[in-house]
């Protein structure tokens, strides 16, 4: 269900004990190695290379470029590809001024990058960029990819990411990358389920002229395998609710308790409204519904942590989630934010994104990078929402049930077309998905 996300702690762990000359020989003729194959055609080879053990990865990927036949030098004037071996696992914070120069002087070149472990500048054990930062085009990263390579803002100047094997035992990490065996933990439909042990879900939301929000969420629901689906929504948009999905149960907010009655999980906040009356009947779901809830977009507005008789699953965006934290940068230290999140509201926080974040009190990250850049479209988050929640409904563990649907709205949105793609095309996505 999940991969390793090493530290820098955690590398300089596992590496002890090996011989060093052996892993950097190895690791040398892996950049090296990666380079010609992806770039075949390529004369010139230069490195920038550090004083660390990186940069003597990056001098053995030269020894064995030029045995290879190519031209190399630590000069970057008119290399055809640089390799990028200024900074390891090991750095953290801005890179000095001379080391900017260099990495500015990178970025600069008209040349692809390939980088040695992860790109100069990012932090590996956080994702964090403090200063200037390599743009590469691919890493090649030692043992098992770092948490500077699944999360942002470190993710975005890592490229493709090849992970080369130095002869390290596997060993155990705190954060770790959701992969897609996860999925087999969601419970299928058996004989002798009824629509109610499938899974029952209950969606509040839907103010006028936000209706598309709870319709997202209740069909996601449904094509995310649950057997029923309730919507409590504002009179006003009964109507078009009605209209667009004819499967689920609908009712006015008033009859939200009724229809709570038959729900093994519930999902609250999509196109709610921010009203005193909305957010003070948020509150009283939350403190009264003795079963998990999915707590998304409008009901994330104004709360506060609370005693809660069941688990609750936060789903912020960064800004949401800077909002919850009283923070404005949250995009630039997602790890350390939504760690603090978990810890304030004591509940389970998924932090939407590139990289989707989940987190619980006292827990490592689990990390899921399924998805494409096509997620960047309005209702999408709504779709998660639906999805966390027949997940939940079913049983599955409140962390796990999270990490599972984050996977499986990335893996929808691989799965739809490149440009263009609708959060509708989501939800159509999520039976084949879920195979």
């Amino acid at each position: 269900m999940f991969g390793p996300l090493y530290t820098a702690g955690e590398m300089r762990a596992a590496e002890q004990g090996h011989d060093v000359d052996a892993m950097m020989e190895r690791a040398g003729r892996a950049v090296a190695d990666a380079l010609l194959r992806r770039y075949p055609d390529a004369r010139r080879i230069a490195a920038v290379c550090g004083k660390g053990a990186n940069g003597g990865d990056g001098r053995i990927a030269l020894r064995v470029l030029a045995e290879a036949g190519r031209e190399t030098s630590e000069d970057i004037a008119g290399a055809d590809v640089v390799i990028d071996a200024l900074f390891g696992t090991g750095f953290h914070g801005a890179p000095r001024d001379d080391a900017a120069t260099l990495i500015d002087r990178i970025n600069a070149a008209p040349a692809p990058v390939v980088a040695v472990d992860l790109p100069s500048g990012v932090d590996a054990s956080t994702g964090e960029i403090a200063g200037a930062v390599v743009d590469a085009a691919v890493t090649v990263t030692m043992h098992a990819p770092k948490v500077g390579l699944a999360v942002a803002p470190g993710r975005f100047h890592a490229g493709d990411v090849e992970i080369a094997d130095i002869g390290i035992d596997a060993g155990e990490t705190t954060h770790r990358l959701v992969t897609e065996e996860i999925l087999e933990l969601v419970p299928r439909k058996r004989a002798g389920d009824t629509k109610y042990s499938a899974g029952s879900v209950l969606v509040v939301g839907g103010s006028p002229g936000m209706s598309g929000a709870v319709c997202l969420a209740a069909e996601a629901a449904f094509r995310a395998d649950a057997g029923y689906v309730a919507v409590a929504t504002h009179k006003e948009t009964l109507p078009l609710v009605e209209a667009r999905v004819l499967e689920a149960v609908k009712a006015p907010l008033g009859d939200v308790d009724r229809l709570a009655e038959r729900a093994s999980a519930v999902a609250v906040g999509p196109g709610l409204g921010r009203g005193e009356e909305e957010r003070a009947l948020v509150r009283r779901l939350l403190r009264e519904l003795e079963v998990p809830m999915v707590v998304d977009a409008d009901a994330l507005f104004g709360l506060e942590p609370d005693e809660w008789p069941a688990p609750r699953v936060l789903t912020p965006h960064a800004g949401e989630l800077g909002r919850l934290l009283d923070r404005d940068d949250v995009d630039a230290h997602r790890l350390e934010a939504i760690r603090a999140a978990a810890e304030r509201f004591g509940c389970l926080v998924l932090l939407k994104g590139a990289d989707t974040l989940v987190a619980a009190p006292g827990e490592g990250v689990l990390v899921s990078a399924s998805g494409t850049p096509a997620l960047a479209t309005a209702g999408s988050g709504d779709v998660l929402t639906g999805v966390v929640a027949a997940f939940l409904s079913k049983g599955v563990d409140p962390r796990l049930a999270a990490a599972a649907a984050a996977y499986a709205h990335g893996r929808a949105a691989e799965l739809g077309p490149e440009r263009g793609l609708i959060a509708s095309d989501l939800v159509e996505a999520l039976p084949d998905v879920l195979l």
